[in-house]
């Protein structure tokens, strides 16, 4: 259940591509198998009953990709939670960009801009190449970092990673060390 619901887990290059590979093939089949069934199943006149069953399946395949970048988004050290709703708001702005003014997008077919591409694309290959963070070594088979800070660097900016400096101060585990 963990690496379902794994907001918190972290997924190496290898296992990302992988898992991505398997959620690319599990959701072909699962919609195709859905659409085959319930076009067997519904009247002919009833497309607009059709189209929800297979909108929730594309959206639980959303979600799983979501997850799966959250995964690997964290294991590169970065933190999901601003990354993933930055990158999502640079495509709705290139998409916006792309149809206000359709001289900007890449063809007159296309929502979106090479800009937008090209973040798109860096991302992407960011997900795919970027080895592991410094302090999860042990994660990707290196030596294993300790993750106690030693008495004398206890504040949360000198413990490691942005994630786990707001995790102590959600939690009060930085409470009274301010200064």
């Amino acid at each position: 259940m963990g690496f379902i619901f794994g907001f918190n887990a972290r997924l190496g290059r290898l296992q990302y591509f992988l898992a991505t590979l398997g959620l690319i093939v599990v959701s072909i089949i699962l919609i195709v198998v859905l659409a085959v069934a319930l076009a067997a199943v519904a009247p002919h006149g009833s497309a607009p009953t059709l189209g929800w069953p297979i909108m929730a399946a594309i959206g639980l395949v959303v979600l799983a990709s979501l997850v799966l970048q959250a995964m690997r988004i964290r294991d590169i050290g970065w933190d999901p939670v601003c990354v993933i709703p930055a990158w999502i708001a640079v495509m709705v702005l290139d998409y916006v960009v792309a149809t206000r003014f359709p001289e900007y997008a890449v063809t007159s077919s296309h929502h979106g801009t090479w800009v937008g591409g090209l973040i798109n694309l860096g991302l992407s290959v960011a997900l795919l190449f970027f080895p592991s963070g410094a302090d999860d070594a042990g994660v990707s088979g290196g030596t294993m970092v300790s993750r106690t800070p030693s008495p004398s660097f206890r504040s949360a900016r000198s413990t490691g990673s942005t994630s786990e400096a707001r995790l102590a101060r959600i939690t009060g585990g930085d409470a009274g060390r301010r200064g």
